[in-house]
């Protein structure tokens, strides 16, 4: 019996690791599409970008699916959520507060691209928790 759940302690930690990875590879791949367009201009991201926001987009199913089980995805819905308005108001407003700095066009960017990672995931979650109050 001890020995079972060892080995499925074993393959919730795999899974958490997989997620956990995909989260981190997602958020770099946001900030570097975000910072390519106006500070740092990378041409390959620039060429690049729509399939780079297919595997944020990718990489948040995974996140979703993955990384957030249980009590976490409470917390996890909250943090999704407020991430997301944030974000998107903040492409919004940050353009035309910060357009004469520069910098304006990179942080929208950057909020696109944390968008592209976050809403998958909040939305998968979402559905599995309504799936899981469901199963009384």
């Amino acid at each position: 019996m001890l020995n079972v759940k060892k080995r499925k302690m074993v393959i919730k930690s795999r899974e958490n690791s997989v997620g956990a990875k995909a989260f981190l590879i997602g958020v770099v791949l946001a900030v570097a599409i975000g910072l390519s367009t106006t500070l740092i201009p990378i041409p390959a991201l620039a060429t690049y970008s729509a399939q780079i926001y297919a595997i944020l987009v990718i990489l948040g199913l995974i996140v979703g699916f993955m990384n957030v089980a249980g009590r976490d995805s409470q917390t996890f819905l909250w943090a999704g959520a407020v991430l997301v308005v944030v974000s998107k108001f903040g492409m919004e407003s940050v353009t035309g507060s910060l357009i004469g700095i520069g910098i304006g066009d990179a942080v929208s960017s950057t909020f696109a691209a944390l968008l592209a990672l976050f809403v998958p995931a909040t939305i998968i979650v979402a559905l599995k928790t309504v799936f899981s109050i469901s199963k009384i």
